[in-house]
């Protein structure tokens, strides 16, 4: 390993930490006092903080965009770290379940219960619960 090396990864780290700091300071000023309380509301028990780092990482596709958005939260000031921990649990289990589905969805001789966690069938339980959260959303106006 040459200086030059070295030189690159000093440089990388200190863009990576710079850019984290920016980022937890943009979304401070941005969302302020308002997002620490959904946050805090959302993650403020260990349990629901695991179920919605599971969530978020399922609707995103991406653990590591889940962890860098909780570690600028806590860098902000935002959130605790003992709210961020479950979170980022949270994600991995996002990252497996999602790579779990899709694995049994691939499958013809999967059958029983575990057809239900095929793609099919949970396309068709979210295109139900959009049409109903639809429906009554009409009837309310």
């Amino acid at each position: 390993m040459n200086i030059s090396n070295i030189t690159e990864l000093i440089t990388g780290i200190a863009l990576f930490l710079f850019g984290m700091a920016l980022m937890g300071e943009g979304l401070k000023q941005v969302a302020g006092n308002r997002l620490e309380i959904i946050l805090f509301k959302l993650t403020g028990k260990p349990i629901k903080g695991l179920l919605f780092g599971t969530g978020i990482t399922m609707v995103i596709q991406s653990s590591s965009a889940t962890s860098v958005m909780v570690v600028g939260f806590v860098n902000s000031g935002i959130m605790k770290l003992r709210q961020a921990i479950p979170i980022v649990l949270g994600s991995i289990f996002g990252t497996s379940i999602t790579g779990w589905i899709i694995c049994l969805s691939g499958n013809d001789f999967v059958s029983g219960w575990l057809s239900l966690f095929s793609t099919s069938t949970l396309t068709c339980l979210a295109a139900l619960i959009g049409y109903l959260f639809s429906y009554v959303h009409k009837k309310s106006l």
